[in-house]
């Protein structure tokens, strides 16, 4: 009886003690955990909003994971970096904040066309017949052609064509801008474009023009009508171009 009484407490104590180390095991390693420290991808300098990133622009800083935003982009290995590429900031972000995914969208309608328009260029839309949409690509080059009735020497209106714009850089085609989107995302937008082309009959290319090829491009949607021809990829030569008329082509 004496052996069990003596028994039973140091049990306890046994078990109360494993009980403990685990307890304070855990606690160690969650620390250890929530302490560790991460690599992550932080602005390296203030970023403005609608502000489209590249490598130049974040940095790589090491916080403990306790202090790690969720979604964080975290660095692992070099390659780890290319993950911000090409996404555009929601809003400001300060230098050195954290770089998170909630605080980055890809170029896609939500960032709005001006991200893709280069410095001292302009973003013209233009209507192309629904069954180009699906072979023009942004990042493709294309010249521009209008029809209109022009008034010749004699007097005589005369149906003609003259490419008025050469290798013009499409930054969008419909609302697709072409850069940012993972495989899933791409393939949810196709089908979300796919669903809206089916109730209508337009569709659009976007295209970087400058001041003087802008208005040009106005003037001929308000005179004739214009089309779009996709340039070969590489090709970037400018060539002098006569005018095209029936007239011509029958004489010859």
């Amino acid at each position: 009886m004496e052996k069990k009484s003596v028994l039973i407490p140091m049990a306890l104590a046994l078990l109360a003690a494993v009980l403990f180390f685990a307890i304070l095991t855990s606690k160690e390693r969650q620390l250890t955990r929530e302490f560790q420290m991460a690599k992550v991808l932080a602005a390296a300098a203030d970023l403005p909003e609608r502000t489209v990133l590249n490598d130049a622009m974040v940095e790589e800083i090491e916080v403990p994971r306790k202090f790690m935003q969720q979604d964080a982009f975290e660095v692992r290995t070099p390659g780890d970096r290319k993950a911000i590429l090409n996404l555009v900031t929601r809003t400001r972000v300060p230098k050195g904040n954290q770089l998170t995914q909630s605080a980055l969208v890809p170029q896609s309608p939500e960032s709005g066309l001006s991200v893709k328009v280069p410095p001292g260029y302009r973003g013209a839309i233009l209507e192309i017949p629904p069954e180009l949409k699906a072979l023009i690509k942004p990042g493709d080059h294309v010249d521009v052609l209008v029809s209109f009735e022009a008034l010749m020497n004699d007097g005589r209106k005369e149906r003609v064509t003259a490419t008025i714009l050469q290798n013009i850089p499409v930054i969008a085609v419909g609302t697709n801008l072409g850069q940012g989107l993972s495989a899933k995302q791409f393939k949810q937008f196709t089908e979300r474009e796919d669903r809206t082309a089916a109730f209508s009959e337009k569709a659009t290319v976007s295209l970087a023009l400058n001041p003087t090829e802008a208005q040009y491009l106005a003037l001929a949607v308000r005179q004739g009508e214009t089309a779009v021809v996709l340039r070969g990829l590489g090709d970037v030569e400018m060539h002098p171009m006569e005018m095209a008329s029936f007239r011509k082509l029958f004489r010859n």
